[in-house]
């Protein structure tokens, strides 16, 4: 065999050990890359499943789950509230409806004895006169001030009335959007310390079932209903009524230390 014939023959090995060394190295590179893929692919899965699992109970902790409902009233002779005796309002807000509360008990700022909102202590559920009730027998245990998303007992809800707190009570329908407009309003409101009670911002605000308006605000002998949570005269309540020295039976009282955790105090 020639030289020349030798010369072509051995270009033609080293030509190929050379393309079976790229085809070698492809492969190397696409068993790399699938490694990275199918690893980023993993970690990516990881991370995706610790944000589902981390999220839910992100959101239990924030809202419901930190809530404390206080207790109903179950247990007891049941009671019946005898009729709530309507007066004219001096409020000077617009809709607001008055009910006798001056003169009972006579050490209160609260008319007549024998038709003023009782302000006793009863140990059994209450069946009030008027929903939501604004005075009246109550639980000896009021609860603590703040928003809840459920329906609370009225007979604890009473005697925060007579601490001097304003209770907002929606349709359990209201819109989302509208509660939550009505949680910003009770949230805007100073936190106060009358007569040197527990700073609070002495405020409830629940859902309450069977109210004849979307949203109906009271205070102790005072009630008045509006249609929206942007009705100026929600302001012009709370502002006259909230922990007043005027119109709080027991002014001085706190809104804290009671039954229940709110959503928001």
């Amino acid at each position: 065999m020639g030289k020349a014939s030798r010369s072509k023959q051995g270009d033609g090995s080293r030509q190929e050990k050379i393309a079976a060394q790229r085809a070698a190295e492809r492969r190397r590179q696409n068993r790399v890359r699938l490694l990275i893929g199918g690893s980023a692919v993993v970690a990516i899965g990881l991370i995706v499943g610790l944000i589902l699992a981390l999220a839910p109970s992100r959101t239990s902790s924030s809202t419901a789950s930190n809530q404390v409902l206080p207790p109903g009233v179950t247990s007891g002779t049941p009671v019946s509230q005898g009729p709530a005796v309507q007066t004219t309002s001096t409020s000077g807000i617009p809709g607001v409806t008055a009910w006798i509360t001056t003169g009972w008990p006579t050490t209160s700022n609260n008319g007549p004895a024998a038709e003023a909102l009782s302000h006793n202590h009863v140990d059994g559920p209450v069946t009030y006169t008027v929903n939501p009730p604004v005075g009246g027998v109550h639980n000896a245990e009021w609860m603590n001030c703040g928003i809840y998303d459920q329906p609370v007992p009225s007979e604890r809800a009473v005697h925060n009335l007579e601490h001097g707190a304003v209770w907002i009570t929606y349709q359990p329908s209201l819109p989302q959007d509208e509660v939550s407009a009505l949680r910003a309003f009770v949230e805007h409101q100073s936190v106060i310390t009358p007569a040197g009670a527990a700073a609070s911002r002495f405020m409830d605000l629940t859902p309450y079932t069977g109210l004849s308006s979307p949203i109906v605000i009271s205070s102790w002998g005072f009630q008045l209903k509006v249609t929206s949570p942007s009705d100026p005269r929600l302001q012009e309540f709370v502002d006259k009524f909230r922990a007043s020295a005027t119109y709080t039976p027991e002014y001085g009282s706190p809104c804290t230390g009671g039954l229940g955790t709110p959503l928001e105090t």
